[in-house]
């Protein structure tokens, strides 16, 4: 064996040992998580005694019903809201405010139109003051990797929403994050692009390792992208129920005609119907 594949077959199985290694760790641990607000109408109780947890490199879906508070969980897991009782840890430490050591990408790509692409990505890094040259060039690697090489001079208004929600995810790894948090981010996307990029999360997912914790109201990207699917009830959002997907990966958009792909969907639409989520209005017998 030439030195070039020696050193490609190391790399390799140092990247495979590192993976490992973060898989044994429990990056995430949510704990009694509960929220109640305040309005003019009275108290509303968004999230009740939630309890799970994300393993490291694990990418894991939240999904439920609208106002379910899958949103909220995850700005609180975020530090962006605080909660009313619980506990949130991220590698043992409690989050008690705004967390640097992760990345958010949301439904909107919140992209700032008087910043090129190159600029909106970067612009973690100058707020961090880190070193712009080095992650530059990380910048650019990024954006090879979601297929935009040549559009780093763009502004946002001249790329399509597809490519816009591609920009926000570079954004969000820009920083080399250890957890990834992601708000529906597919949810205004038309289908085709959804496809797509869905098949472009789990390939970056599968290359990086991070933790992912993925809100969605879709059973089968959820089914599709995750190793496990905590599945929420309506308001107060508890969880009903957890599914561990186990499907080989990578996972090719084939997989949606296996019967195993069938069945999980099947078990959570059933559990949905079941809390009255989803109602089949059927026609009435034509028969005399």
């Amino acid at each position: 064996m030439g030195e070039t594949a020696q050193s490609a077959a190391m790399t390799e199985s140092i990247s495979t040992a590192t993976k490992a290694a973060v898989r044994k760790a429990t990056a995430v641990e949510i704990q009694g998580v509960s929220k109640f607000y305040g309005t003019r109408e009275g108290t509303v109780h968004a999230l009740d005694d939630v309890s799970f947890n994300i393993k490291g490199g694990e990418f894991l879906a939240l999904l439920g019903p609208s106002g379910c508070g899958k949103s909220t969980l995850l700005m609180i897991v975020a530090g962006l809201i605080s909660k009313s009782k619980g506990t949130v840890l991220i590698n043992n430490l409690p989050v008690e405010k705004p967390q640097t050591d992760i990345g958010i990408v949301f439904q909107n790509h919140v992209l700032l139109d008087w910043r090129k692409v190159i600029d909106n990505i970067m612009l973690q890094i100058e707020i961090r003051r880190m070193e712009r040259a080095v992650y530059r060039q990380r910048a650019m690697e990024l954006l090879h990797s979601v297929g935009l090489s040549g559009f780093e001079h763009k502004y946002p208004f001249e790329l399509s929403g597809g490519m816009r929600q591609r920009v926000s995810i570079c954004r969000a790894l820009i920083h080399d994050p250890s957890l990834l948090l992601m708000d529906e981010p597919f949810g205004a996307l038309d289908a085709l692009t959804r496809e797509q990029l869905i098949l472009d999360l789990q390939q970056i997912w599968q290359e990086t390792a991070k933790t992912v914790l993925f809100v969605t109201h879709s059973i089968d990207e959820a089914v599709f992208l995750a190793d496990r699917v905590v599945v929420m009830t309506p308001r107060p959002g508890r969880i009903a129920q957890i599914f561990e997907i186990d499907l080989p990966r990578p996972r090719h958009l084939a997989v949606r005609e296996m019967p195993e792909f069938g069945k999980y969907t099947v078990a959570i639409r059933d559990l949905f119907q079941s809390y009255g989520i989803l109602t089949e209005h059927r026609a009435p017998s034509t028969r005399h």
